[in-house]
C-alpha cells in the first residue's frame, strides 16, 4: 500500500470510497491517459466521473487557467468579472430553447439544489417529481430526491418530492415492451401527480440519461410526454445535465436536445470546465427574474474556473469534438454489442455517443443482476491497464465515459480489455 493510499484510509471519512482491492493514487494526466506513483499507465475511460471532458491536462485549458490564476484568482461574484459574464452570454447562446440567465456555482449538487428552489419560487408551488434511479448529489435536498437507496444516507430531509418509475426498458417495472408499451412511465405521471401530491406541482426533474443509475435512457417519445404531464400540471421541467452535457451525448451540446422538448430549467457540472470546480442552473429570463431577494455562492462563477469552463466550450467547437463523441460513440456501441454476442454475462448494453453502458447479468433469462461478476470485471481490465466506472442500484453496470477526445483506436483498446475481462469470469 502506498503511502498516499494509507494516509487516505487513516484520515479521510471511510464514505471517500476508493475504487478496486489495492486502490490506485495518480500522480499524473495526459490526453487519454494517466500514470500511478508507481509509474503504471493507465487509459482512462472514466475520466473522473465523465468530468475531463477534453482530454487529462488540456494545453489550451491549463493556459487559460495559469493566466487567469497569475492574475486573479478570486473576487466573488459581488464584483463583475469578464470571464464570468463571457460564460454566461456563451451559455445563453449554445443552450436550447429561451434559456438565458445563469447561476453559477461550485457542483453539481448546488447546481440542482438552485434548480429545484428557482422552480418553487417561479410556480409558488412546493412538490417535485422526480426519477427513481436518480441520483442529484449529497446536500440535504439532493438525499431526498434521489431515487437511490445506496445514496441516501439519511430518510428525506427536505419534504415534497415524488418518485415516478424511471424509463428502464431494460427492467420495466411494468413487465412491458418498447413501443406496444406505449411508453407507460410515461403516461403513469398523471396517476402519480393525481394520486401522491395536490394535483398541482412546481417541476418534474429529469436526467436525460440517468447515470449513476446505470446509463439508463429513456425511449423515443418519453420526455415529450413525460413534460407534457408535467405542464399540465402547472409543473416547469428542469434537465439535469450534469453529466449528459458538453458534448458527451453526441451531435448535440445537450442530451435532452435528442428530444423535441425544451426545458424550462437546465442544470450541468462534471465535464463543464474539464475538472476545474463548477456548477451550472440557466434559466429563462422569467423564471430568473422571479428569484428575488439574495443569494450568493463564494466561489462560484469565480475567474479561473470560469476561463476554463470558456476554454473547454471553445476546445469542443474548434475540434468539433461533440460530432466526434457521435462517430467515435457510433463505433463504440458497435464493438460493445459485438461484446454482448460473445459474453453471456453482458445483458444489456445502452448508451449515447461516449456515455455507454454494459448491464451485467448472472442470466439473461431471470436478468439476475450481477454485481459479483462486475467486480471482476474491474479488477481485469485494471490488469489490463484500462479505468472504467460502475453504477446501478444493484451495483451490476459498468459506466464508460471516455473523454471527447477518444480515437477509434482507444475504444479497440478498451474493448480489447473488456473482451479478455469478460472472458476471465464465470457466469451461472
Amino acid at each position: 500500500m502506498s503511502d498516499t493510499v494509507r494516509k487516505h484510509k487513516e484520515f479521510l471519512f471511510p464514505a471517500v470510497a476508493t475504487y478496486y482491492k489495492e486502490p490506485l493514487a495518480l500522480v499524473r494526466g495526459e490526453g487519454m491517459h494517466v500514470w500511478d506513483d508507481k509509474g503504471d499507465k493507465y487509459l482512462d475511460c472514466f475520466g473522473g466521473v465523465l468530468t475531463v471532458s477534453v482530454g487529462h491536462a488540456n494545453p489550451a485549458v491549463v493556459k487559460a487557467e495559469v493566466e487567469q490564476v497569475s492574475n486573479l484568482q478570486h473576487t466573488t461574484a459581488l464584483y463583475a468579472n469578464k470571464n464570468l459574464s463571457d460564460l454566461a452570454e456563451k451559455i445563453a447562446e449554445i443552450t436550447p430553447g429561451r434559456l438565458k440567465k445563469s447561476f453559477i456555482t461550485n457542483s453539481g449538487t448546488e447546481a440542482d439544489d438552485m434548480a429545484v428552489m428557482s422552480a418553487k419560487i417561479y410556480t409558488k408551488r412546493h412538490e417535485i417529481v422526480v426519477l427513481r434511479h436518480s441520483y442529484s448529489g449529497r446536500s440535504a435536498t439532493a438525499i431526498s430526491s434521489q431515487g437511490h437507496a445506496p445514496w441516501r444516507p439519511l430518510p428525506a430531509q427536505v419534504a415534497g418530492f415524488t418518485h415516478a418509475h424511471a424509463p428502464y426498458c431494460y427492467r420495466c417495472p411494468f413487465g412491458l415492451k418498447y413501443p406496444s408499451c406505449g411508453i407507460k412511465c410515461a403516461e403513469d405521471i398523471k396517476e402519480l401527480i393525481d394520486t401522491t401530491t395536490t394535483g398541482e406541482i412546481a417541476a418534474f426533474m429529469a436526467e436525460p440519461i440517468l447515470g449513476v443509475g446505470g446509463f439508463i435512457v429513456p425511449p423515443p417519445g418519453y420526455f415529450e410526454r413525460a413534460v407534457e404531464i408535467a405542464r399540465a400540471h402547472g409543473g416547469l421541467f428542469i434537465a439535469d445535465e450534469v453529466q449528459t452535457a458538453w458534448g458527451r451525448t453526441g451531435d448535440k451540446w445537450f442530451g435532452i436536445e435528442h428530444w423535441d422538448v425544451e426545458p424550462d430549467i437546465l442544470t450541468s457540472a462534471k465535464g463543464m470546465a474539464n475538472g476545474a470546480p463548477i456548477g451550472l442552473t440557466v434559466a429563462t429570463a422569467e423564471i430568473a427574474d422571479s428569484f428575488r431577494g439574495l443569494t450568493f455562492s463564494t466561489f462560484g462563477g469565480n475567474p479561473v474556473s470560469s476561463a476554463a469552463a470558456l476554454a473547454v466550450i471553445k476546445e469542443i467547437e474548434d475540434k468539433d469534438l461533440r460530432h466526434n463523441a457521435k462517430v467515435v460513440g457510433d463505433y463504440f456501441r458497435m464493438k460493445l454489442e459485438e461484446l454482448k454476442d460473445k459474453h453471456p454475462a453482458i445483458g444489456d448494453v445502452r448508451g449515447m455517443g461516449l456515455m455507454q453502458g454494459i448491464e451485467i447479468v448472472k442470466d439473461r433469462e431471470t436478468k439476475e443482476p450481477g454485481p459479483q461478476i462486475l467486480l471482476q470485471v474491474f479488477e481485469e481490465t485494471k490488469k489490463q491497464r484500462v479505468l472504467i466506472g460502475k453504477g446501478g442500484l444493484y451495483n451490476n453496470v459498468l459506466r464508460l465515459g471516455p473523454p471527447l477526445i477518444a480515437s477509434k483506436d482507444n475504444i479497440d483498446e478498451l474493448i480489447r480489455a473488456l473482451d479478455i475481462a469478460f472472458a476471465s469470469v464465470a457466469v451461472g
